[in-house]
């Protein structure tokens, strides 16, 4: 299936990119697409505790992708 994943901030900076397309399995979660997103990207793993959206919703680690969902990954914010 194919999906997409936008990525925002820091994480955007370590991709080098603000998308990417992507060919995942079916039944794939999202712990399963962080896992293979931190082997690719190692310097994530400073970042692992990023949220995540799937079709403008925020989802946890369970969720099951599906084919043309959306995901977007988006870093921890801090403000003053």
């Amino acid at each position: 299936m194919n999906i997409r994943i936008l990525f925002f901030g820091i994480i955007r900076d370590i991709i080098g990119k603000n998308s990417l397309e992507f060919k995942m399995d079916d039944n794939t979660t999202i712990h399963n697409l962080k896992d293979q997103l931190l082997r690719e990207y190692q310097k994530l793993d400073r970042f692992n505790n990023f949220s995540v959206a799937v079709n403008e919703e925020y989802v946890d680690d369970s969720y099951v992708i599906k084919s043309n969902d959306i995901i977007a990954l988006i870093p921890p914010v801090s403000g003053g």
